[in-house]
């Protein structure tokens, strides 16, 4: 009963889109009717500012979060990184929103946030070298999700928070292909452009 808390909690509370309702709310405007078509806190800044696009940030990362919290709620560490991977899944295909979600990355950045602070520290100071370097959000992103399994390898967390940064990060980095490509290929946008 547990797992099926676990799973189901996590989804719906994943499935709530900080990106399209604050952008309907605050243009009137479908988030995913412009740029990337993602609801993420990058394709909000591009398109609406930075304002929302933190509110977007927090809210995302507060459904991360949550999940964890309701998961170990049940009692269990692994039953916080499947309610926390399910917020992930929630997010990207969010059931209230048409399955069109955003990549999962301030959501799992609620998760690790929340299940091992020391970790999030590393990852964060990744992704804000990385862009301030490159100016690019996505490069950030893969590199940050790169990093947790590693750190979390050479920090010897336990199994469940293993495999979370696993998954997790594997889960980020498929969500990034067309980024990657457009990376590869040079035609990425970096901060700054629309």
């Amino acid at each position: 009963m547990e797992l099926f808390v676990a799973v189901i909690s996590g989804y719906l509370v994943g499935s709530v889109s900080f990106g399209i309702i604050l952008t309907k709310l605050l243009r009137g405007v479908d988030i995913r009717q412009y740029g990337s078509g993602n609801t993420g806190m990058t394709n909000v800044m591009r398109t609406i500012g930075k304002g929302p696009a933190m509110l977007v940030l927090l809210g995302d990362a507060l459904k991360g979060a949550v999940s964890v919290g309701i998961g170990l709620s049940l009692g269990s560490t692994v039953y916080a990184v499947i309610a926390g991977l399910a917020a992930m899944a929630g997010h990207t295909y969010p059931l209230f929103h048409g399955f069109r979600g955003g990549r999962g990355v301030a959501t799992g950045f609620g998760v690790i946030l929340t299940l091992t602070p020391d970790v999030t520290l590393i990852a964060l100071s990744i992704f804000l070298l990385t862009v301030f370097l490159s100016r690019y959000v996505s490069l950030g992103s893969i590199l940050a999700a790169l990093s947790v399994p590693l750190t979390m390898t050479i920090l010897q967390k336990p199994l469940p928070i293993l495999l979370f940064g696993v998954l997790g990060a594997g889960f980020v980095i498929y969500r990034h292909k067309a980024n990657i490509k457009r990376l590869v290929n040079g035609t990425e946008y970096k901060v700054g452009e629309k």
